[in-house]
Order: C-alpha cells, then structure tokens, then sequence
C-alpha cells in the first residue's frame, strides 16, 4: 500500500507460506567449519526499496538516480531494457547478496500507474543491471540449483566469477560455471554416443587351418594291402618257428 503495488502471484504465495527464507551451510577445513553457502530472501518488513532515498546523510547528497548511466543501450535485440532508480521504475531488495550486489524484484513501468509486471535482476557493486529472471519462481529455482554459492549471480554478467568463487563452482556444480553452453540447445548436455564407432571391429583376415593333402583312392587301398601282406608274412614267419 505504502508503493501502490501489488505483489507478484508466485511472490504472494511464498510469503503466505513464511516470512522471508534464508539458509547457509558450511564446509570443514582441517576440522573447522567454513560458511560457504547462503540463501536469502528478504523478509516482507526488509523488502526495502532502492534509489528513493539519499545514500549518504549529508546534505544535498547524490542519490542513486543521481548516479545512474543513461549512456547504455537499452532493449537492443533481445536484452530487456534495464531498470531506472528514477520513478520511472520501483525497485525492492530481494538479497544483499553478502555485499557483493543486490538481488531485486523490479517493476519497470511505474508511470502512470504501477504494472503488476515484474522481473528479477542483479545490481553489481558497479551500479550495472543484469537481468536474471522474469518470475520469482524460476529465480527461486536459480537459487537452490546454484546452491547459494558465492557470486553465483555473476555467473550471469559478462564478466563472471571470480577465480576464488570459480573453484567452489568446479568443486560442487562443475555445469554451471559454463554459461555459455547453459545459453545452447539442450542437444549440447546429450551424450552422443555412435555405436558404429565404438563397436566398430577391426577388419582382421581370417585364419585359414590347412587340411591335409587328401590321397587318392587308389593309393589308400594299395597302402591299405601292403599293410595286410606285412602282417600275413609275419604270421608266417612265427608260424615256421
């Protein structure tokens, strides 16, 4: 009411279920428990919004709208077009992100009356938008696929993890540091396998026994008779003895 804007469906619903979410784990190192990990969503009373207010309290400081670049393209191709600190948009704090950005619910078309469309992007600690997601849910999903690990939302900017962030993402979710083949045909994860390939024998020439020189049939029976005319004459002989 404070905004005039209404929440999200997918949002609604997750607040009606509880009051924000976060959850960090730990790995061990030489027996002593690391963080690692974290997963936030801001609760409803944290849901705070960006560029109204002044950062600093001084007086007659510059504001984030005050800082913003309007130098960049906006909605060349198939990038969306980024979100504004002015009113021309409402922005709300979804993750601080541990200091290293801010995750934001984003609703671009605030003039003249708030759209209930929204989106989520990454804010980097440059003041650069990325975008994320166009639903909650499906950056609720980004989230727990990429385990709340450290920077995972550069993964999705230009210029990436950082080396030490990039070593926890080969230890615990190797597919995911490549954004490049996230951004491919689904074909590219399926392992082709040619079964001409791998089963392929090689093309051996057969062994060929040889037989026996096969004998005539005359010769058999003449070898077949002397053999007979031995044993007649040695009978013979024994029989003289």
């Amino acid at each position: 009411q404070k905004n005039s804007c209404v929440l999200p469906e997918d949002l609604k619903n997750f607040y009606l279920m509880t009051d924000g979410f976060q959850m960090t784990w730990s790995v061990k190192t030489d027996d002593t428990p690391m963080p690692l990990g974290s997963m936030v969503i801001n609760s409803v009373s944290k849901l705070c919004r960006l560029g109204g207010s002044s950062m600093y309290t001084l007086p007659n400081a510059p504001t984030l709208a005050d800082l913003e670049d309007d130098t960049d393209e906006e909605g060349n191709g198939d990038k969306p077009e980024k979100p504004h600190f002015d009113s021309r948009s409402l922005i709300f704090e979804l993750d601080p992100c541990n200091g290293n950005g801010k995750v934001c619910l984003v609703y671009k078309h605030a003039e003249p009356v708030v759209s209930p469309d929204t989106e989520i992007w990454f804010l980097d600690r440059a003041l650069y938008w990325h975008f994320l997601t166009k639903t909650f849910t499906a950056y609720y999903r980004l989230l727990i696929t990429h385990l709340g690990l450290p920077q995972w939302q550069y993964a999705f900017t230009s210029y990436g993890v950082s080396p030490q962030a990039k070593q926890w993402f080969n230890m615990y979710k190797p597919i995911t540091i490549n954004t490049a083949l996230l951004s491919e045909e689904a074909d590219t994860f399926v392992n082709k396998l040619d079964p001409n390939k791998v089963f392929k024998s090689k093309n051996k020439t057969p062994v060929l026994k040889k037989k026996p020189p096969s004998q005539p049939p005359g010769s058999q029976k003449s070898h077949t008779s002397m053999t007979s005319a031995k044993t007649s004459s040695l009978a013979g002989n024994s029989s003289r003895k």
